[in-house]
């Protein structure tokens, strides 16, 4: 028996030889001599491009540049105000006011400090720290801020300007010493031990070579009891503020106070952040207040301050304030760049030397001059420098070589003396330079080393602030050193925070189709084959990986047999996978190679309908899902409840569920489960959504290092051709540049596309968010606010849930846009009412979800209001904009012309009523032409009226003038998309129609719950039995088609109808598939078939269909296995069962989707109408109540005679608007920014990873070919 059985196999496997065989032969002769082929355009990015390369070079080394210059700005001008503050200083006679000054200096960032985190735990609830923190936390900024005021204010003015440039390198003595304590506990680094070992001894031979050299020359004076003091109090203070870093360091020792303290001021950050910062400004008052009495100096003399003396200190303080400021930041963002070592750390060490080397040289060069000139005989530094001791006639000395006495000498007499009155240079003591030398080298050599560690910074792509430095605060009077000390030192927590870093994401790329063009799927297509190509499942990187995902709606239909075959749009897209597969695996383009068969995939029936799995050429996987809607329900929202449950609940849910019932551990699955939440990510597309990989992984960055994000989005570009298209271009820019910008910096994105944005799976498993996304509509307000803009809905669900949704500026794709005036104005009609409810639901809800959203305040609140009243009250201000035009241009009074603007849009409400929704259309197309000619008459209404008054320093003037400024820089900002603002001018002419004419289509259609756009005619149904089935031909005699801006028209006339009879009677018919989930049942038809088969498959002809259509991509017949199956039939029942049709039922929700109807408009129409009546009554009373202004002309002079009237109501909506687009354009300019730091980081990061697994990709394929030869 067995050796029948292997003959039976043999013969078997002979004859799929043989099959193959075949089909490769036939292949290959295809391709000799079908030699041409089509390819589409795909622009793939992964080889780094040089100009990005270059880029990032620049950027980077710019950032250290002006972070090294701004550092340098900080350092010596605060030592140049220490300096003048010496008793011996002649620059100013004020000593208190520049030591005041200094005070305010020391306390800068602690001022910065306060009012930030005031800010913050005024809107959000914040926790208290134990009474042990505050205690220690009080302690040490009771310390560091004492040591501090005494450094600068007491000590530093009685030393030499190049002891004061290095004496502040030596705070880094405690953190040296902590270092070598936790390297000795930490172990194989024995290297890291040893560096900071020599940095305590550096900084400690630095101390010591300080006050030995100070000591030394003060002998037997009767200084050295005053220089002892000034030194021994220098090297206290250091030892003092070197203890501010002690967070830095706490979590490294295994003491438990130190660890519970740590975590208790990570918790409780503001309220200690707040406390420090008050405790740090009432120290360094007092040693202020108590050093300018007991130096028997007076606080009087402040108030009666030359006016010399006030320029020379605001203007150091000035520089130094912003110097540091701007340097702190700068040197953040390098840190996010990733160019640490070249843009911040070598920076940072070099400014010492160079303030150093800047100040010899700002003394030496008057005595080169000196020297060379022969002005003082026999001249020798010792000479000059006791010339300047002695008093020498200074007036004298500037007027030879300056040729007056300014600021800036005085400045350098005070720099000078302060290094010529040490006896080691008025006497020419080498030895005693030697040590000062030496202790200034020392000083720096031990910072360098004890920092060390900060040029191996492990940063991830996008790093918090928080987690690159320990302290958000920076010290003014020595930035650089707190900066670089500042600096994160871990050693047990770096192999945890590489795992985490290293943890695989699992991103399923999920896309809803319905009638895509061919076009349009091969856009989306070709950017998930890129993905495939840019994460290979086969060189097992250490990130992401990819899994796509297709869901088809209404895929199947019925042919004119009755049986269920796929629709033409299931077919297209089958065909396009195959040419786009047959690209991508042809990695050699050159016909003359070895032919192989493309690798059999699967296609299998389904109790929703059916599935295609494809294993695309790099390894990662294709699902195409076919949804037949008699056993699932279709549209968009349920294809995304589809695949939620399959992809989270079935494929990520179900085995921690079954690893707990084999006997794992609860806390176990729980944490694992936890953490595969965290990591698993849903990319929601459309089915013409085009990308880049560079897209995606801009996005995956903002989830993966914010845990509290549970969505992202990018900039959306709408694609296509025509007026329409060009609208939307400038719509969506100005949308994104400000609005979502906004949204984004002050709190969070409303509405996170459908079309290209990506979703946590914890996010969306939290409570209140997946299944609260199962509600079925039932009410008039559901079909508006859940079906119309479900996108929108969902985030609003996340945002009340507490979870922040974030826009990404660099994260680009692009979609179709409406094309047809008819398109966009459906589109937009279930937009614009889904965008209201769905604010309105937030803002009603915005006391409970300022509490629970951490991200969402009540000024964030209060900001969303007012952009929504700005919103309702469009039309309005449209009617108002088309009234001033009429007034300038045909000289009508105010009043009339106010009524004339209303008019029209009045007349089109009421039509909007009583006609059809195309009809609606056509009339809103014909007006938009007239509306735009009316517009450019506005515009020139506006230019007109400002060289009629002779001024554009009026309100309209101002309005016009910062709008047109304010697109235009904020374009520039934008170069890539900086063409867009060619549009603006269409949008501006267009602005009546999507403001006015849009807003009442848009009201008045809200009952209208259709989807509007990619609809077509319903593909023609069996009948019943006794129904007759009829073909009508139309026998056309004339038709003329033409295209209007947009709108398409068409004539026809028909010659005559004739009606032909395709199936009798009498003849059976097929009867309809039944509307449930459950299994088809069987098609009965008329065969001439004698023997039919008695057991009919009813996926045999949609199998078959596609099998066809895919050619010679393979498609090989699979089952489900049962638990799947399973599954399938339990979410069909129990979320995605058809709905059944209800007459009763929907005739009752057309009756409340009316009333909501009226309701809405009601109050959105009565708001705009008591607008325009304020609006009239004002200008009918006239200038009894309008506010009077003098004219004022651009030159800046007044025309006392001359006013210009403005209405109080105008004038407030202009101040408003101006306000809410100042709001949205500052947080425009800190939004770019932190997206150039992103991109940047991004180019960086991405090159060195695809440069260390191109030849690890390469040599897998190599060794794939080779076995497949060997075989």
């Amino acid at each position: 028996m067995e050796e029948v059985d292997m003959e039976y196999l043999k013969s078997g496997d002979k004859e799929w030889d043989m099959e193959e065989d075949l089909k490769l032969r036939n292949t290959t002769f295809r391709k000799s001599w079908d030699c041409a082929r089509e390819v589409p355009t795909i622009q793939d990015e992964q080889k780094p491009r040089k100009m990005l390369r270059f880029v990032h070079l620049l950027v980077t080394s710019l950032a250290g540049l002006i972070m090294f210059g701004l550092a340098f700005l900080s350092k010596s001008s605060f030592l140049i105000l220490i300096t003048i503050t010496n008793p011996d200083g002649i620059t100013i006679s004020t000593k208190p006011y520049a030591s005041l000054f200094i005070g305010v200096l020391l306390t800068a960032p602690s001022v910065l400090s306060l009012l930030k985190n005031m800010w913050k735990i005024s809107f959000k609830d914040s926790k208290t720290p134990s009474r042990k923190t505050l205690l220690w936390v009080c302690s040490i900024d009771i310390v560091v801020s004492l040591g501090s005021a005494v450094l600068a204010l007491v000590t530093m003015p009685h030393f030499d300007i190049l002891t004061n440039v290095m004496i502040l390198n030596s705070i880094g003595i405690l953190s040296a010493v902590f270092q070598v304590i936790a390297n000795v506990r930490a172990r194989g680094r024995k290297r890291f031990t040893i560096i900071s070992l020599i940095a305590v001894v550096l900084l400690l031979a630095g101390s010591a070579l300080f006050a030995t050299g100070y000591i030394r020359e003060a002998g037997n004076q009767l200084t050295e009891k005053n220089t002892a003091i000034w030194i021994g109090l220098a090297i206290a203070c250091t030892f003092c503020v070197s203890s501010n870093w002690w967070e830095n360091y706490a979590s490294l020792f295994n003491i438990q106070f130190f660890k519970d303290a740590t975590e208790d001021v990570k918790r409780a950050r503001n309220v200690v952040a707040i406390l420090s910062s008050m405790i740090r400004i009432a120290v360094t008052a007092v040693v202020l207040g108590v050093y300018v009495k007991l130096s028997d100096q007076e606080w009087e003399s402040i108030l009666s301050v030359s006016q010399k003396d006030k320029v020379t200190v605001l203007s150091l303080f000035a520089i130094q304030a912003i110097s540091s400021a701007l340097c702190r930041w700068f040197a953040v963002a390098s840190c996010k760049m990733h160019a640490v070592k070249r843009s911040f750390v070598y920076p940072m060490w070099f400014v010492s030397p160079t303030v150093l080397a800047s100040f010899v040289l700002f003394i030496w060069v008057p005595y080169y001059k000196d020297a060379n000139f022969a002005t003082l005989p026999n001249s020798s530094f010792p000479l000059y420098c006791q010339n300047i001791v002695a008093g020498y006639n200074v007036s004298d000395f500037y007027t030879v070589f300056f040729q007056s006495i300014d600021t800036f000498d005085l400045i350098h007499s005070d720099v000078t003396h302060s290094l010529c009155s040490r006896p080691m240079f008025y006497e020419g003591d080498l030895l005693g330079q030697g040590l000062l030398a030496s202790c200034i080298s020392s000083w720096w050599l031990g910072l360098v080393l004890c920092t060390i560690y900060a040029s191996f910074l492990r940063i991830s792509r996008i790093q918090r602030t928080r987690e690159l430095f320990g302290l958000s605060l920076y010290e003014a009077a020595f930035i650089e050193q707190s900066m670089l000390l500042n600096t994160k030192f871990n050693i047990s927590k770096l192999k945890k925070e590489s795992i985490k870093e290293n943890e695989m994401m699992t991103i399923y790329l999920c896309a809803t189709m319905w009638h895509e063009t061919k076009d349009e799927m091969m856009k989306m297509l070709i950017s998930m084959m890129r993905l495939d190509k840019f994460r290979p499942k086969r060189n097992n990187f250490k990130d992401v990986s990819f899994d796509a995902h297709i869901y088809f709606d209404d895929a199947f239909q019925q042919d004119d047999d009755g049986n269920r075959v796929v629709n033409e749009y299931a077919e297209t897209l089958v065909e396009v996978i195959k040419e786009v597969y047959t690209i991508f695996i042809e990695e050699d383009t050159s016909t003359f190679k070895e032919t192989k068969l493309l690798t059999k995939q699967k296609i299998i029936p389904t109790t929703y309908g059916g599935r295609l799995q494809y294993t695309l050429p790099c390894g990662n996987t294709l699902t195409v899902h076919f949804k037949d809607k008699h056993r699932i329900r279709h549209k968009k929202r349920w294809s995304q409840i589809m695949y939620l449950y399959y992809l989270l609940g079935w494929k990520l849910h179900r085995k921690f569920y079954q690893d707990y019932e084999s006997g794992i551990g609860r806390m176990t699955v729980e944490e694992n489960l936890k953490k595969d939440k965290r990591n698993t990510y849903i990319l929601a597309l459309d089915g013409d959504t085009d990308f880049q990989p560079s897209a995606v992984m801009l996005l995956v960055d903002r989830l993966r290092m914010y845990p509290e994000v549970g969505a992202a989005c990018g900039r959306i570009h709408p694609t296509g051709t025509g007026p329409m298209v060009w609208y939307q271009k400038f719509e969506y820019a100005v949308g994104h540049w400000l609005q979502k910008s906004a949204e984004h910096v002050f709190g969070c994105v409303l509405c996170s596309p459908g079309c290209f944005s990506l979703f946590r799976a914890s996010a969306l498993m939290d409570d209140n968010i997946m299944k609260k996304y199962t509600t079925t509509a039932s009410e008039a307000g559901h079909y508006v606010q859940y079906d119309q803009g479900e996108d929108r809905w969902l985030c609003t669900l996340l945002l009340q849930q507490g979870w922040r949704v974030e826009y990404n500026a660099a994260s680009d794709s692009y979609t179709n846009a409406p094309q047809e005036f008819n398109e966009f104005y459906n589109q937009r009609r279930r937009w614009g009412p889904s965008t209201m409810a769905n604010t309105l639901d937030l803002l009603g809800s915005g006391e409970l979800t300022v509490k629970k959203n951490k991200s969402i305040s009540t000024l964030f609140i209060l900001y969303q209001t007012l952009t929504m009243g700005a919103s309702i009250l469009g039309p309005a201000t449209v009617c108002l904009m088309i009234a001033g035009s009429f007034s300038f241009v045909f000289d009508v009074s105010p009043n009339w012309s106010l009524v004339l603007a209303i008019v029209p849009p009045a007349i089109y409400l009421i039509l909007c009523y009583l006609l059809k929704s195309n009809t609606q259309i056509t009339i809103a197309a014909v007006m938009s032409i007239i509306y735009a000619f009316l517009m450019t008459a506005s515009i020139l209404s506006i230019i007109g009226d400002m060289v009629e008054e002779g001024t554009f320093v009026t309100p309209s003037g101002l309005f016009f003038i910062g709008i047109v400024s304010m697109y235009i820089i904020t374009a520039l900002l934008h170069p890539s998309e900086f063409h867009l603002i060619i549009y603006g001018f269409l949008y501006v002419l267009c602005i009546p129609s999507g403001y006015l004419l849009l807003a009442i289509y848009s009201m008045v259609n809200m009952n209208n719950v259709s989807w509007g756009t990619r609809e077509t005619a319903a593909p023609k149904k069996a009948g019943g039995a006794a129904a007759t089935q009829t073909k009508i031909e139309k026998k056309t005699k004339y038709e003329k088609k033409c295209k209007c801006c947009s709108w398409n028209l068409e004539f026809q006339v028909n010659e005559y109808e004739e009606v032909k009879q395709a199936v009798p009677v009498s003849a059976p018919q097929t009867e309809p598939v039944p509307d449930s989930p459950k299994e088809p049942l069987e098609v009965k038809s008329v065969s001439s078939d004698p023997d039919p088969d008695p057991n009919p498959d009813p996926d045999r002809y949609w199998v078959e269909q596609l099998v066809k259509r895919s050619g010679e991509l393979e498609l090989e017949r699979n089952v489900l296995n049962d638990d799947e199956v399973q599954f399938w039939k339990g979410l069909q029942e129990r979320y995605l069962k058809p709905l059944d049709e209800d007459k009763d039922q929907k005739k009752r929700i057309e009756k409340e989707l009316k009333e909501l109807r009226n309701k809405a408009t009601f109050v959105f129409f009565i708001c705009n109408a008591l607008w325009l009546v304020a609006t009239f009554f004002l200008q009918e009373i006239g200038g009894s109540v309008s506010i009077q202004i003098p004219k004022i002309y651009a030159n800046g002079t007044t025309d006392p005679d001359a006013k210009i009237f403005i209405d109080p109501i105008g004038l407030m909506f202009v101040i408003g608007f101006a306000l809410l687009l100042s709001i949205q354009f500052f947080a425009m300019l800190w939004h770019r920014l932190q997206t150039l730091i992103h991109f940047i980081a991004y180019q960086g990061t991405e090159s060195a990873v695809f440069k260390n697994n191109l030849n690890k990709s390469y040599e897998n394929l190599n060794n794939e070919k080779n076995l497949h030869h060997f075989l």
